[in-house]
C-alpha cells in the first residue's frame, strides 16, 4: 500500500516479560475458571427448566430427521412437530407399560432378595470370624437370628408422593412443550442466528455448525437406539434360556441403562446380581445373569457400537467418561442421557471455530 509522501512511524512493542506473560495466563486461568463456577452454578439452580429444555433439544435433534420428510411431504412445520411428539409420547407410553407390570412384581420380591443376601452373609460367617469380631457385627447389622423387621411408614411415601407430583408433572409440561417449539422453529432460529453474523466466514462457519450438530446428534442417538435395541432382545433371549423370570423386564432395562455409557452397564450388572441371588441357590449360579449380561455387553462395546457409529464419532472415553460424571452430579438420570450428545456439539463447534485442517481442505 502507498501512502504518498507521508509513511506511518512504525514504533516497535517491547517484548513482554517473564512475569507479565505469568500474569496473562493466571489472569485468563483465573477468568476460565470463575467463567466455568458461574456456569455450574446456573445450570444446578435452573435445573428444574434447563434439564428438561435440554432434554427436549436433545430429542429434537434425534427426530429432526422424521420431521424433515413430513415437511418435504407438504406438511406444515407446527403439524409435523405435533405429529412427532404424539409419535414420541405414544412410544414412550408403550414403553412404560412393557415396564409396569413385571417390574411391579420384583419389587415385590425385594424383601426375598435381601433374606437371599442375609442367609449368604451367614453362609460366610465362619470365614468373618477369622477376622476377629467382625462376624458379630455384621450379624448384629443384619439382624441373624431375630429377623430383619422393616417397617414402611405408608403415609410418608403418600405425601412424598403428593409433594413431588407437581413438580414432576410441570419438568414434563415443559420438556413436552420445549420438544414442540423446537421441532416447528428449529429452522427460524438457525435462519435468526444466521442473519446475527457479521462476516460471510463466520455465517460459513456457523450454519457448517447447525447442519453437522444436527446430523451427527441424529445418526448417534439413531445408531445407538438400535444398537440398545439388539441388546435387549439378546439379554432377553440370553435371560430365558438360562431360566431367569421376566427376561423382557431385563432386556428393556439393559436397553434403557445402554444408553447411559459405562455407568448404566455397571448398575445392570449389579441388579442382574440381585436377580440371580433371588432365582438361584447355588453360588456359580447367582453370577450366571450378571456374567452373560457383561459378555454381552462386551461385544456390543467392543466390535458392534464400534462398527456401526464408524470412527468420525470416536471420543476419547476418559473425555467421556469426565463429561458422563459432571452431567450425572448436575442433573441426575437426565445429565447422564444427554452428557454424550453435549459433548459431541461441544467437540462439533470447536472443530468449526478452530479447524484443525485448512478451510480449502473443508470445503473439499
Amino acid at each position: 500500500m502507498r501512502y504518498g509522501k507521508f509513511k506511518p512511524t512504525a514504533f516497535p512493542l517491547r517484548p513482554a516479560s517473564g512475569f507479565d506473560q505469568i500474569f496473562t495466563n493466571a489472569a485468563l486461568l483465573a477468568a476460565i475458571i470463575v467463567g466455568f463456577l458461574a456456569l455450574t452454578a446456573i445450570l444446578h439452580f435452573g435445573q428444574p427448566i434447563l434439564a428438561p429444555v435440554a432434554l427436549a433439544v436433545v430429542i429434537g435433534l434425534m427426530f429432526g430427521p422424521m420431521a424433515d420428510r413430513l415437511e418435504r411431504l407438504g406438511m406444515p412445520p407446527a403439524v409435523s412437530a405435533i405429529v412427532v411428539v404424539v409419535t414420541f409420547i405414544v412410544l414412550l407410553l408403550i414403553f412404560a407399560l412393557a415396564f409396569a407390570v413385571p417390574l411391579s412384581d420384583w419389587v415385590n420380591r425385594l424383601p426375598l432378595i435381601w433374606e437371599r443376601i442375609q442367609s449368604i452373609v451367614a453362609d460366610w460367617k465362619g470365614v468373618m470370624k477369622s477376622v476377629g469380631d467382625l462376624g458379630e457385627q455384621l450379624r448384629d447389622l443384619t439382624g441373624a437370628g431375630e429377623g430383619m423387621k422393616v417397617q414402611i411408614d405408608g403415609s410418608s411415601t403418600a405425601v412424598d408422593i403428593a409433594f413431588l407430583a407437581p413438580g414432576i408433572l410441570a419438568q414434563v409440561l415443559i420438556f413436552l412443550a420445549s420438544l414442540y417449539f423446537f421441532l416447528s422453529s428449529r429452522h427460524v432460529i438457525r435462519n435468526g442466528v444466521l442473519r446475527l453474523c457479521m462476516s460471510r466466514r463466520l455465517r460459513w462457519r456457523v450454519a457448517h455448525i447447525f447442519r453437522d450438530t444436527e446430523n451427527l446428534v441424529s445418526r448417534y442417538l439413531m445408531a445407538i437406539t438400535f444398537i440398545n435395541v439388539g441388546l435387549g432382545v439378546a439379554v432377553s433371549a440370553v435371560m430365558f434360556a438360562i431360566g431367569v423370570p421376566s427376561p423382557l423386564l431385563w432386556g428393556l432395562l439393559a436397553a434403557s441403562l445402554n444408553y447411559v455409557v459405562y455407568i448404566g452397564p455397571a448398575l445392570m450388572a449389579l441388579i442382574l446380581f440381585g436377580v440371580g441371588i433371588s432365582t438361584f441357590t447355588g453360588f456359580p449360579e447367582i453370577l450366571l445373569p450378571a456374567a452373560c449380561y457383561l459378555f454381552i455387553n462386551f461385544i456390543e462395546a467392543q466390535f458392534v457400537t464400534p462398527s456401526v457409529l464408524g470412527r468420525q464419532m470416536t471420543i476419547s472415553p476418559f473425555i467421556v467418561f469426565l463429561t458422563l460424571v459432571f452431567w450425572l452430579w448436575l442433573w441426575g438420570p437426565i445429565g447422564g442421557f444427554i452428557a454424550t450428545p453435549l459433548l459431541l456439539v461441544v467437540s462439533v463447534s470447536i472443530y468449526h471455530i478452530v479447524p484443525i485442517v485448512p478451510s480449502r481442505e473443508i470445503r473439499k
